[in-house]
């Protein structure tokens, strides 16, 4: 590496899903941001990818992964032969993983995104083959990276006194909001989103998020009925996102008394999002634990009133600026119904929100990745 500029990097995107949730929110907006950084990068991506980092890196190399890495068990083995081989090819000088999971003999240095602790904090909310899966990664990743980056000093402390980390290793970045995807949305999205949904005129409570056992919904479901079912006009619920694989969801709408509206659309247009997060009454995110809390993040750049738990990496984002409530359904239904009866405080969550978003950039991501990657490209970053 010439001193003074920063090494080429080959940043491994082929983990990316194509619903954009957590994982490529994160790599498109560190992407972005490096591409206006100029730095000297290579992306490896699934193919129907290619155009799309394209246009977000126009200064990189772009290159499709073979098919059949569509494929998960397919994606990993490429990863421990192929991908070393490609980063010999591009002159990768630092190969970035961004997902947990990295080549055991890369080549050259590596660095790798671990996003968070819960496989180990939150044991129970994950099924047995996933979280012995994950587990195994994120040791291995801690042993063999020579650095690892991390989206919040929470998930950073639980590494280390989980799995006796090296803290010299571990660099925080914290993750970023694109403002002009998510943005006080204008009454005419709000209207959209609300003719979309067919809730007309009636208020509702917001959940973004994939349905597993450690983003609480039933909890919520089952709060939000405490909460709403004596009021004269009680807000819908509406809970968008993937579908998970949270059993206990279906046992919770079951308990949904037949005067209250409880909607499940599924995945919402990226365009739609603002529309759907910036017109909700309030915002609700009741997870156990997250590794640092996109969508709290994401909703506050909305200007929604956002409630959710003091948990993990969630103070770290939402700071003063949300209110915060317990994970079990009683707690829920008091906090919830506190909220829905104080507009004012609400009004001043959502602009406190608003402006608190604007602390957390994608750029300031991106620069604590090109600092992490020129440790890790110098002598003394190579691990052992």
């Amino acid at each position: 590496m010439t001193p003074g500029r920063p090494p080429r990097v080959l940043v491994d995107a082929t983990s990316v899903p194509a619903d954009r949730g957590g994982v490529g929110r994160y790599v498109d907006g560190l992407l972005g941001a490096l591409g206006a950084l100029e730095a000297d990068l290579a992306v490896v991506c699934q193919r129907t990818d290619a155009e799309r980092y394209g246009r977000l890196v126009p200064n990189a190399r772009i290159m499709s992964a073979p098919a059949a890495a569509a494929h998960r068990p397919a994606r990993l083995a490429w990863e421990q032969t192929g991908l070393p081989i490609l980063a010999q090819q591009v002159g990768a000088q630092v190969l970035h993983s961004p997902f947990y999971t990295c080549p055991l003999r890369a080549g050259c240095p590596v660095t790798v995104t671990v996003h968070d602790a819960t496989f180990f904090t939150e044991p129970e909310h994950y099924d047995k083959s996933r979280r012995t899966f994950f587990r195994s990664a994120i040791k291995t990743s801690l042993r063999r990276a020579n650095r690892v980056i991390v989206p919040s000093k929470a998930t950073r402390d639980e590494l280390i006194r989980l799995l006796d980390a090296d803290p010299t290793r571990i660099d925080v970045a914290y993750h970023g909001v694109d403002p002009e995807a998510f943005h006080a949305p204008s009454d005419d999205e709000k209207a959209r989103v609300r003719a979309r949904l067919g809730l007309g005129a009636q208020e509702y409570i917001a959940f973004l998020g994939a349905k597993e056992p450690r983003k609480n919904v039933p909890s919520l479901i089952r709060g939000w009925i405490s909460a709403v079912r004596d009021r004269e006009h009680p807000p819908a619920l509406v809970v968008a996102g993937g579908q998970g694989h949270d059993d206990e969801i279906d046992a919770a709408i079951a308990e949904v008394p037949s005067h209250l509206r409880l909607l499940r659309p599924g995945y919402l247009r990226y365009a739609d999002l603002p529309g759907f997060l910036g017109g909700a009454v309030v915002a609700a995110y009741p997870s156990y634990g997250e590794g640092f809390g996109l969508p709290i993040l994401e909703a506050m750049a909305c200007g929604a009133p956002v409630l959710t738990t003091p948990r993990l990496s969630l103070p770290e984002v939402g700071g003063d600026a949300v209110a915060y409530t317990g994970p079990s359904p009683d707690e829920i239904a008091r906090d919830l119904a506190a909220l829905l009866d104080d507009t004012e405080r609400r009004t001043a969550l959502a602009k406190a929100g608003a402006a608190r978003a604007k602390e957390f950039t994608w750029e300031s991501s991106a620069e604590v990745h090109l600092a992490a990657w020129a440790r890790a490209a110098s002598p003394r970053g190579l691990a052992g």
